[in-house]
């Protein structure tokens, strides 16, 4: 074997083993970056006990402020001794200087509502900084012209210069922006094409109102949607019971007298609203039929359990508006296959509602509170 053999298979050994030696180090490096990655002290709540594990990004339901923009607090010392106390001052020991605690700063109404609108478990935050102070009068027009991407709500906020962050409005004067895109719907994730679009249209808007903004990852935003949109797909419970005229079908002409004794909200479209008293509503009826129809002989009962505060007991009071109907319509209430539903039976769902509202509670969704309302809208 000549030397040019040997020289060559000895380059090739060298070249090999960097190879193997670089590989290593990444495999290192990519294994450092995902623990780093997935590291929490806290339980994902969205992974029950039995869940299948998915090798998705985690999706942190542990909100946050909208910016880190909290001053330390300094610690205060106590006050020094008066100057006829000077000389025992100077021969005792001097006693250790003592933080005095800040006092808890409440959350104003403005910080409240934007958090609402960008809501660091729901959006995903996107943080524009501002070349100078703007002012909300010069801006608004602008972001107006950015408010969906597909069906998903935009919107923004700003850090007034009093140090609070809130919706941006006319006569405000901000020195950060942070807009915000909700991750899913009921019905789909924020997904490539619409935050693409996002991006795009947010630098054109940031360009117009001298801001720049700190765009995330698309691939970890597309792992937190898709699990935010898991969370609510399984937690997209509508429950209905139902009434079944005992004889003749129901004219329609009477039996919307009787709805509205009841109290429902009778609405031109057709709908019937059991209204809460706050301006929302408890549940909702429909007569199975076509607007135009005469008869009827079967009503449904609705409740969108997500959208229902647990202290309304939207099923209770569901189920009492049915026990109600019963009597005034001569009706039997049953399920979907026309079964009789017995007290035993109402008694399991309602059962099954309140480990629903738990659920909810734990991944600090309640049912009926903002953050529902704007997932299960």
């Amino acid at each position: 074997m000549t030397d040019l053999q040997m020289s060559l298979i000895g380059a090739a050994g060298v070249f090999v083993a960097g190879v193997f030696a670089y590989n290593k180090w990444q495999e290192h490096k990519a294994k450092k970056s995902v623990e780093r990655a997935f590291a929490s002290e806290h339980d994902d709540v969205l992974l029950r006990p039995g869940d299948i594990v998915r090798s998705e990004p985690s999706f942190d339901l542990k909100p946050a402020p909208p910016a880190d923009d909290t001053p330390a607090t300094a610690a205060t010392p106590v006050a020094a001794p008066a100057a006829a106390h000077a000389d025992e001052a100077a021969e005792e020991p001097a006693a250790p200087l003592a933080p005095v605690a800040a006092p808890v700063e409440a959350i104003t109404p403005a910080t409240e509502l934007a958090t609402s609108l960008v809501d660091p478990l729901i959006d995903v935050l996107i943080p524009l900084a501002l070349e100078a102070p703007v002012r909300g009068d010069k801006i608004l027009p602008v972001l107006h012209t950015l408010r969906h991407v597909g069906n998903k709500p935009v919107h923004f906020i700003g850090l007034h210069v009093n140090g609070d962050w809130e919706p941006i409005v006319h006569g405000g004067v901000y020195t950060k922006l942070q807009a915000g895109v909700q991750m899913a719907s009921r019905t789909t994730a924020l997904n490539e094409l619409e935050y693409s679009e996002l991006v795009t249209r947010l630098r054109a808007v940031a360009d117009d109102i001298g801001a720049e903004p700190e765009i995330p990852d698309m691939i970890e935003v597309m792992g937190e949607s898709r699990t935010l949109h898991r969370f609510v797909s399984g937690h997209d419970a509508q429950l209905g019971v139902n009434l079944l005229s005992y004889g003749a079908p129901w004219s329609i002409a009477t039996l919307i007298g009787a709805l509205e004794k009841q109290g429902f909200d009778v609405r031109p479209d057709g709908r019937y609203i059991m209204p809460d008293g706050d301006g929302g509503q408890l549940f909702t009826l429909t007569t199975n039929v076509t607007l135009g129809a005469d008869t009827t002989s079967r009503l449904t009962l609705l409740l969108d359990v997500p959208c229902v505060a647990p202290a309304r007991d939207g099923f209770g009071a569901m189920l009492a508006c049915a026990k109600a109907l019963v009597g005034r319509l001569d009706a039997v209430i049953v399920d979907d296959s026309d079964q009789a539903l017995t007290d035993q039976a109402l008694a399991e769902i309602n059962s099954q509602v309140l480990d629903f509202y738990q659920e909810m509670e734990a991944a600090d969704i309640p049912a009926g509170s903002t953050r529902a309302m704007r997932l299960f809208s």
